[in-house]
């Protein structure tokens, strides 16, 4: 599995950006501290952009940017074969990985947040698509293989890291997610509530107790407001 199969399995802009900020919902709902969280959604990242971002608190992350362009996603998988920090040519992008990435989304490579200190892109796997295109789109790449006669391992099975960091972005059903997200946070987790969230239905105080007793609609204003979440 590779980006390109992610490619695949990607929905439309639309009904990505639907699908990403009612994980953020949800998640906030079930951490209203916010200190584990693994998903999140800023509708105001900037005066043009909407970002969800993945962070799984042990160096795995990635960021999908809404913009006019389009949709961008950068991935970073941080034990990749292809990762700027374990390739043999240190501190630099895996060929292929950025090199195809119109110049649209020329903001999105260069955006500080997405770089090291040095400017790196932190970056194992990159897709994007234009607004009016009919398909996600990565660039051409010579994924990593392992040696002749080697059982390959799963690093180099997911050479990108693609599999497991859009996972739940390729597989959008409310039993998927809410089968992960009972293991990730330790907790039962209401797939009523879940569905009622992922088909973007006007956020209720019911459903939000079923999600979590101790919080209130009112408590959720803040979170609501940035994930940019309907609400009766």
């Amino acid at each position: 599995m590779t980006v390109h199969d992610t490619a695949k399995q990607l929905p439309e802009i639309p009904v990505l950006l639907d699908h990403c900020r009612a994980m953020a919902m949800v998640e906030a709902i079930l951490d209203p501290e916010g200190t584990e969280r693994y998903h999140s959604f800023d509708s105001t990242w900037s005066e043009t952009e909407e970002t969800a971002l993945m962070r799984d608190g042990s160096g795995d992350e990635y960021a999908v940017v809404f913009c006019p362009a389009g949709a961008y996603i950068r991935g970073f998988a941080h034990e990749s074969p292809m990762s700027p920090y374990e390739a043999d040519d240190a501190d630099t992008v895996w060929p292929g990985v950025l090199d195809d990435v119109p110049e649209a989304f020329r903001p999105q490579v260069e955006e500080p947040a997405f770089s090291d200190e040095e400017g790196i892109p932190v970056v194992t796997a990159c897709l994007w698509r234009e607004s009016g295109d009919d398909r996600w789109r990565a660039g051409t790449i010579e994924f990593p293989e392992s040696d002749e006669g080697v059982e390959p391992d799963e690093y180099v099975a997911d050479p990108d890291g693609a599999a497991s960091l859009f996972r739940l972005l390729a597989d959008r059903s409310a039993e998927s997610y809410r089968e992960w997200a009972a293991d990730y946070y330790d907790r039962p987790v209401d797939l009523a509530a879940v569905r009622h969230i992922f088909a973007m239905l006007p956020l209720t105080a019911e459903v939000v107790r079923a999600l979590n007793s101790d919080l209130t609609l009112d408590d959720l204003a803040e979170d609501i407001q940035e994930i940019g979440y309907p609400a009766a």
